[in-house]
């Protein structure tokens, strides 16, 4: 009877994980993390951890497994929360949920659980995992979630094959409503409990005040840039070669105060990020002010108006080695390699064409069409056919 150890969560999802999986005769113990404890951020009743662990501690009482809680909160704090502060001070937009995964549940709990005996870790993920041998060797494979509307392998996108093969995805073959009918037939108290939103984890936060512990607001200019300045820099222009063509085009643009107009005044550029439209609190323009480049050095955040402002797209983006991860390690590219992918820069995005072209200093992702707000910080993941094959950091 081999061990799991489920990462139960008290929503939905793990709970039905732990039934299937103790249906399915493993030996299943669950596993609370409590990884934070400041409530004063947190929007109160949103999402509270005590909830969540007692939701946690009455399913497992319910399906008759032991259950435990660990406190994980000062790793969190260390690996999530200084990151995620020390990304932003650089006018970068991290993504919590991909460095949870990769720091937390699949490291820091998957020693826990390792230490307590366990074969495997399950969680409550939409995604598929499948073990296929490449020249003699075990290889696993992470695939989407049958669920389209709720795939989560973009989360899951900086696995490694060492994580992978210590995991279930018991969920993964279902949709949403198939498991809301699991719990509600089995009578789990999850049945019904709205999905958390927010930081992994830590419950709905207010980012903005998140920020404010750290970084200090500082008042700087809100700058409007016209559509056709934009044009001007990205005129068309020839190359002696695709990778000084994929340069260009993975290119962050700049901009200064001289080429815009004032419009109004903010509180911070590292709050803002690419593409965002709420919190700009400017009014009176004819179509909403999208923000396309901040300027954290500056303290200067640039704007244009409507979502199809040239300055939102770009048709290349670089990762560099150092960022760069192979869940399939045995399809990394050699420099001057090229592989043709369906890729997302977004959770939730749809996949879009593209192609990598790998160099020595790393890897450039050219979309055959041009994408809004790619922003730095976040990870552009890569696909072929339904299973992710790795991912990287967006420079």
């Amino acid at each position: 009877m081999k061990r799991v150890i489920v990462g139960l969560s008290g929503g939905v999802d793990s709970s039905v994980a732990a039934y299937l999986l103790k249906q399915q005769g493993y030996e299943v113990i669950g596993l609370f993390m409590k990884n934070w404890h400041d409530d004063s951020v947190t929007i109160s009743n949103e999402c509270p951890w005590l909830e969540d662990s007692n939701d946690a501690m009455m399913v497992a009482e319910k399906l008759g497994i032991p259950f435990q809680t660990v406190d994980l909160s000062e790793q969190y704090k260390e690996r999530i929360v200084d990151y995620m502060f020390n990304e932003y001070e650089r006018g970068r937009t991290p993504n919590p949920d991909v460095l949870c995964n990769r720091e937390i549940k699949f490291d820091v709990f998957l020693k826990i659980a390792l230490s307590l005996g366990a074969d495997y870790v399950a969680t409550g993920h939409y995604c598929r995992k499948e073990t296929i041998s490449v020249e003699g060797k075990e290889v696993h494979r992470l695939l989407a979630g049958k669920d389209p509307n709720k795939d989560q392998s973009y989360f899951l996108c900086q696995l490694s094959q060492e994580q992978l093969s210590k995991t279930l995805f018991p969920i993964g073959e279902l949709i949403k409503p198939e498991v809301r009918k699991i719990a509600q037939e089995n009578e789990l108290i999850t049945a019904d409990k709205k999905d958390s939103q927010g930081l992994c984890f830590i419950g709905k936060v207010r980012l903005p005040e998140f920020l404010q512990q750290k970084l200090k607001p500082k008042e700087g200019q809100i700058i409007e840039i016209d559509s056709s300045s934009v044009l001007q820099k990205k005129e068309p222009r020839e190359f002696d070669n695709k990778i000084d063509e994929l340069a260009y085009n993975a290119q962050r643009l700049t901009y200064s105060v001289a080429e815009g107009k004032i419009v109004g005044k903010h509180q911070g550029a590292h709050y803002f990020t690419k593409g965002q439209r709420k919190g700009l609190a400017v009014g009176g323009t004819p179509e909403p002010l999208f923000v396309i480049e901040t300027d954290v050095d500056e303290n200067i955040i640039y704007t244009g108006q409507g979502k199809d402002h040239p300055g939102l797209f770009r048709k290349a983006l670089f990762v560099s080695n150092q960022e760069l991860h192979w869940v399939r390690e045995d399809l990394t590219l050699a420099p001057d390699q090229q592989l043709e992918v369906m890729a997302r820069i977004r959770y939730r995005q749809p996949l879009q064409k593209a192609r990598l072209y790998q160099v020595e200093s790393g890897m450039y992702v050219d979309f055959d069409q041009p994408q809004s707000a790619i922003t730095e910080g976040q990870f552009v993941a890569f696909y072929l056919g339904e299973e992710l094959i790795g991912s990287g950091v967006i420079g």
